[in-house]
């Protein structure tokens, strides 16, 4: 059939289908070209959804503005293999964290993202259903998977007789899409391959590499060719997922539900404060600050929308009712027992070798960060003694020899720090976290937030602090840019607290240089974590707990694993978004002599802001 042909037919089906769900949306007063956009942003499948999607828009800035999506074909696999997969990516992420890999589901990539306008969308469609449909018949009965693995990449190569039809196949599509609907489309032409795991940290390369040999690749399959879309906008952005609703105070503040998804550019967070994030809604397009621990990272594909499908009727997607119904558990999910017993395996030489343990632990709520700065201005009486100007702040201030100022410099917990610390230390004795050793940064409110911590592991008095003057802060965000005059161990122990008198800590106060560089406080605390494990005993599975700061989190965990530091934009980015009480936990592994990063012993720690309350302006106003 000649392309003249093709598009006539094109045009006809086209015209039907979109008159079907865009004059609805038409008669509901919508202009046409946002009712397009919103028929293509949810994937034209119902009325329904478009005119919810517009709804929710009604206030995105962008509604009006002519920015088309960006689409992909994928090889996406289902059935038994697709399970297996998916098991895959489970636990690795569980084992070694998140790779770029689990940015996406399991897929072959046949054509890579290309923008296609919105009128021209269901061009698509019919591209796809027809070109499907010629190589329907020559598409591969069965496709052979191979395992490759290299430092940086893990994954099936797809074999060279079925990787040509796969070919010719995104060839065909892209020729059309590029010929009727002017679409600049590519298709892979390199070697087929569906990734495991990328960029992902050497010293994992092993654990992967057994997890994905317990994948059969020969496993019953069905083949989908799926095209997909995405919004061009935030190709770069990372994708936040809310764990809970948060209300808007101020103006510039974001409306997100449970389970919003959020686009966030790391880049452009200079503006927001300490604990906040600036993100646009997925489901609204507005843009807003919002509460950085009311979120978790989510998938980069959880937002993209799925079109339309070609299912391939190969052999190897026939299996018997029995294959089906064979280890499948009570609640229908499908269990694989060999890759089960070998999980297992790999977990149990893991645990076996499992040593110590070494817990970072970002202090507890200070004061200057509810209220400010000039905090202590507000607690002072004419004769510069100290009131309780909040139910918020301490009760009292510990004694210094030198001026109350100090405190400016060097701030305690808020009332609130305090309850936090003792809740992790509670939820700690709770999971029968045996803690051997204490070490603390000179911060008060780092010394206090391990004092509270023991008290709530019920180890006060019984395992003392250790003063590390070395797990002090990147000193170049210390505002008075100096180095705060500490409480000294006399005075931390005149006001109760349980400081090991006789430790000697591995870099002097005097050692600390004000305006460090990046660089030299990653190589300080490279030292320093060097310095604590070897000083703490390496028999029994005691855990080492240290109370520092957000660079500690940073900085002490990625030089305990071997991990490379990063680069000073992306270190701050990282330190902002840590919480207060946020930790890290690294668990030794004897038989390579290596740390390891994994899941803390407790849940994180979450809470929403409470705003000071004036009864007389807010309920007696008019």
């Amino acid at each position: 059939m000649a392309v003249a042909e093709y598009a006539k037919v094109s045009h006809k089906q086209r015209g039907r289908s979109t008159s079907a769900l865009l004059e609805p949306l038409l008669a509901k007063g919508f202009p046409a070209h946002t009712a397009q956009k919103a028929l293509v942003a949810t994937g034209q499948k119902t009325i329904e959804d478009a005119a919810k999607w517009l709804h929710s828009h009604c206030n995105d800035p962008s509604l009006d503005d002519p920015i088309p999506q960006e689409y992909a074909l994928y090889l996406c696999p289902r059935g038994r293999l697709h399970s297996r997969l998916q098991e895959f990516w489970k636990e690795s992420e569980r084992q070694c964290g998140k790779n770029r890999a689990h940015e996406v589901f399991p897929h072959v990539t046949l054509c890579d993202f290309f923008t296609c306008e919105d009128q021209k969308v269901e061009l698509l469609y019919d591209i796809l259903k027809r070109v499907g449909d010629r190589f329907s018949q020559s598409f591969p009965p069965s496709i052979s998977l191979t395992l490759h693995a290299s430092p940086s990449y893990l994954g099936f190569f797809i074999g060279d007789s079925q990787a040509n039809v796969l070919k010719e196949f995104a060839v065909a599509f892209s020729a059309e899409a590029s010929a009727l609907a002017d679409c600049h489309v590519k298709p892979s032409l390199k070697q087929l391959h569906l990734t495991l795991a990328h960029r992902f940290y050497p010293h994992h390369q092993k654990t992967l590499e057994q997890l994905a040999k317990c994948i059969n690749p020969g496993e019953p399959c069905q083949w989908v060719a799926a095209l997909y879309s995405r919004d061009m906008r935030f190709v770069h952005y990372q994708t936040l997922r809310a764990l809970f609703q948060y209300k808007p105070q101020n103006i510039d503040e974001l409306m997100i539900n449970a389970g919003d998804l959020i686009f966030v550019d790391p880049r452009q967070q200079s503006d927001a404060s300490e604990g906040w994030v600036i993100g646009t809604s997925h489901r609204t397009g507005c843009r807003g600050f919002l509460p950085e621990n009311y979120t978790e990272r989510a998938h980069e594909s959880d937002t993209w929308v799925k079109h339309r499908e070609y299912v391939f009727e190969t052999a190897s997607r026939s299996f018997t009712k029995t294959e089906k119904e064979s280890n499948v558990k009570p609640n229908g999910e499908a269990h694989n027992l060999s890759m089960s017993r070998s999980v297992t395996n790999v977990l149990s030489l893991q645990n076996a070798a499992l040593q110590r343990g070494v817990l970072v632990m970002r202090h507890g709520e200070r004061v200057d960060q509810v209220f400010g700065k000039s905090w202590l201005q507000q607690c002072l009486t004419a004769d510069g003694k100290y009131y309780r100007a909040d139910l918020n702040f301490p009760s009292s201030l510990p004694r210094q020899k030198d001026s109350m100022k100090q405190f400016e410099c060097d701030p305690p917990l808020s009332c609130c720090g305090i309850f936090q610390s003792r809740l992790i230390g509670e939820a700690l004795l709770d999971q029968e976290v045996t803690v051997s050793c204490v070490y603390s940064s000179p911060a008060l409110c780092c010394v206090q937030t391990a004092q509270h911590v023991l008290q709530g592991l019920k180890l006060n008095q019984k395992v003392r602090i250790r003063v590390e003057p070395g797990l002090f802060e990147w000193t170049k965000w210390e505002a008075s840019r100096a180095i705060p005059n500490f409480m000294t161990g006399a005075e931390l122990l005149e006001a109760s607290y349980d400081i090991d008198t006789s430790y000697r800590g591995n870099f002097p106060l005097s050692s600390l240089v004000p305006l460090e560089s990046c660089e030299d406080y990653v190589s300080r605390s490279s030292a320093v974590i060097k310095q604590i494990i070897s000083a703490c005993p390496s028999k029994g599975r005691g855990v080492i707990l240290i109370v520092g700061h957000g660079s500690s989190l940073a900085a002490l965990p990625r030089a305990l694993t071997g991990l490379p530091s990063r680069d000073r934009g992306d270190f701050a980015q990282m330190v902002h978004k840590i919480p207060s009480l946020g930790m890290c936990f690294c668990e030794e592994q004897k038989e390579e002599n290596k740390w390891q990063m994994v899941n803390p012993p407790v849940k994180t720690l979450t809470h929403g802001a409470n705003a000071a309350f004036n009864w007389r302006n807010t309920i007696m106003e008019d």
